[in-house]
């Protein structure tokens, strides 16, 4: 264990109420054996679901199954809430010192994990792109979950972060022939750039063998149901909070015999979890990040400590943005 003089004190972004967030300053505890002091390099936003628990749009009844590993308080507020970390230990057993982690941490300077908690970042991966690590670990989940296979065409509905990652991973499967479909004409380049076609709702091809859902809108549902063929199965990995959600379940969709499927990060897929383990799961996204394409994602960064101004900004969309990243500098 390392003598060396660190920082006892932490700041952490909180949503205090519905709407208001602050950065409150936070004691830490003395790391005991098997643990480490982690001092965040980078923190990216989850921003489907961390504008929700802004907002406080997370049910009630959803309180215990959506609990962040390292959350602080609880819902509506105050509550401490995130899981896109990535940081250098400066604390723990000598083999660990200096090494650049990945936690499922919120945003906050410094903090003290287990460290089975933590996961090494490949020297390949760069700390910054490091931050896409859990919603990467989202979409493997959907294509296990939807079952992709070589030759399907695939439809990916909503170019937001999980759906622009989940086409990634099929457009690597073999002969699958991938579309990205979404209202922003902006994002035809990452599209291509991430081996992907891309087309607005209207002029989008149908007949899918499999298709995701990842808008977050009623609307892109309605049209993920209409791209997708006979049989098909439509994978959802929207969440929508408290809001309901009305669908066209009229028409074709009983003569198609369509299967509409949730797919959700918390537990690994049926079809591998009896040899798979989120750990397993998690260095796998962390492995696959090595890909230079993956950092057109990131198309915004900001000091940590403008996080309370900017997440009002992010939440209505004022602010567009896919993966907004968290920069630390030198801070408590």
């Amino acid at each position: 264990m390392t003598n060396t003089v660190y920082s006892r004190e932490a700041l952490a972004y909180w949503v205090e109420a519905p709407g208001r967030g602050l950065i409150r300053r936070e004691a830490l505890p003395e790391p005991a054996a098997g643990e480490l002091l982690v001092r965040t390099s980078f923190s990216g936003i989850s921003r489907g679901t961390e504008t929700l628990v802004w907002r406080g749009e997370v049910p009630p009844d959803e309180y215990l199954r959506m609990r962040a590993p390292f959350q602080a308080g609880d819902w509506p507020g105050p509550v401490k809430y995130g899981y896109n970390n990535v940081g250098v230990v400066e604390h723990g057993p000598a083999e660990w010192l200096g090494a650049t982690v990945f936690c499922l941490y919120p945003h906050q300077t410094r903090y003290v994990v287990p460290i089975d908690a933590v996961q090494r970042v490949p020297a390949a991966v760069p700390a910054a792109r490091a931050v896409l690590a859990a919603n990467l670990e989202t979409a493997i989940n959907a294509m296990w979950d939807a079952g992709v296979r070589i030759g399907d065409r695939v439809a990916v509905v909503g170019g937001g972060v999980v759906g622009l990652l989940t086409g990634w991973l099929a457009a690597r499967v073999p002969g699958c022939q991938v579309q990205l479909i979404d209202i922003d004409a902006r994002r035809a380049s990452i599209a291509q750039r991430l081996g992907m076609r891309f087309a607005v709702p209207e002029a989008a091809q149908a007949d899918a063998d499999r298709v995701f859902h990842a808008s977050g809108t009623p609307q892109g549902l309605a049209c993920a149901l209409r791209l997708a063929g006979f049989e098909s199965v439509i994978t959802e990995l929207s969440w929508y909070g408290t809001r309901g959600v009305t669908l066209p379940l009229g028409g074709a969709f009983h003569s198609r015999r369509l299967t509409l499927r949730s797919s959700q990060v918390g537990q690994v897929a049926a079809a591998q979890r009896a040899r798979w383990t989120h750990r397993r799961r998690l260095a796998l996204a962390l492995e696959l990040l090595a890909d230079a394409a993956l950092d057109a994602l990131i198309d915004g960064e900001s000091p940590f400590h403008t996080l309370p101004e900017l997440m009002p900004r992010l939440a209505d969309a004022t602010q567009p943005a896919l993966c907004h990243r968290l920069r630390y500098d030198e801070q408590a």
